[in-house]
């Protein structure tokens, strides 16, 4: 995650929110002080969307990642017109636009939400609005459709506009035959969130894998609607399974382009900590003790790096395991 692109985004992290309570404490932010710095967080990262460069990967078989707006998007073209996978956030309509009409002048026709966080579902209005058809899991409706808070940011989210609700919804697998590929959703089952799907286009073997997969950076993992550390593990152990060594793997953070190999990495850097998290509570530690104990200590040079800060990321393995 060395690339000048990425560390712009750096702008509306955490790890930067945080730098001066850091600085006056001395050590990790307390979960009170943290949730303080995080209910800024998501002002903070629309401010930086509203302003962020939309960065076009092509893969092959007429699939694009755009990286800028939130989370990772892919985009196949053809002749059914556009069908993309997550929105981004809706401050970046105007420069996705763009990034949209520089692959093909025809309108997006399919919008599928990989789960319902703002980063990936935002921009589900403005673009249901255009007529698109959005597709997701039964709970990423539910979430979509009402308030909801995630506590660890101490944040409500408002419902989206109408025309940004899912029309379909499905329970455990649904298949779109577009634009001369086979769109295969799968639902995980809990993992990030209880609502999140993976999808596969099968001729291109290109798999977008949503916030189940963060290349190089600790995910977040949302406990207010269903999520778990176990949950993201098995996820991984699905991803793993879906793909061989010739698969493009997206993530929904990181960098976009990724392998069956860092997707590996991924999987054991969580089975590792949620291991030396869950032997320290056996132990009686209480959390605090268990984030003074460093369990992440051996991964943070390459993980910790980014939003989820070691202390965060063990905060939240501890109330999974």
């Amino acid at each position: 995650m060395k690339s000048e692109h990425m560390l712009s985004r750096r702008e509306f992290c955490l790890c930067c929110i945080g730098a001066a309570g850091l600085a006056a404490t001395g050590g990790w932010l307390s979960p009170r002080d943290a949730y303080a710095e995080a209910r800024g967080l998501v002002s903070l990262i629309k401010d930086s969307a509203a302003k962020s460069v939309i960065a076009t990967h092509k893969l092959r078989n007429g699939i694009t990642i755009l990286e800028g707006s939130g989370g990772n998007v892919a985009v196949l073209s053809g002749k059914d017109g556009l069908v993309m996978v997550d929105a981004g956030i809706s401050v970046s309509r105007k420069q996705m636009t763009k990034a949209l009409a520089e692959i093909s002048p025809a309108p997006v026709t399919h919008l599928i939400n990989t789960h319902w966080h703002f980063d990936h579902a935002d921009g589900n209005a403005w673009i249901g609005s255009g007529g698109a058809n959005i597709i997701a899991h039964e709970n990423t409706r539910r979430y979509l459709s009402q308030v909801q808070r995630v506590e660890d940011w101490d944040y409500n989210f408002l419902p989206v506009a109408k025309s940004g609700e899912p029309q379909h919804v499905f329970s455990k697998e649904h298949t779109l035959e577009l634009n001369g590929e086979a769109a295969v959703l799968k639902y995980y089952g809990p993992a990030h969130t209880d609502g999140d799907i993976s999808v596969m286009f099968r001729e291109a073997d290109v798999l977008h894998v949503g916030d189940t997969y963060w290349n190089g950076i600790y995910p977040f993992i949302d406990h207010s609607t269903g999520g778990s550390i176990d949950g993201m593990i098995a996820a991984s152990e699905a991803n793993l399974a879906a793909s061989t060594d010739k698969t493009i793997i997206i993530p929904g953070h990181g960098n976009p382009v990724s392998n069956r190999a860092e997707l590996r990495d991924f999987r054991d850097m969580l089975a590792g900590i949620r291991e030396n998290v869950a032997k320290l509570k056996r132990q009686g530690r209480s959390l605090d003790e268990v984030v003074e104990g460093k369990p992440t200590a051996a991964f943070d040079a390459k993980w910790g790096q980014f939003v989820i800060d070691p202390a965060f990321f063990t905060r939240l393995v501890y109330a999974g395991v």
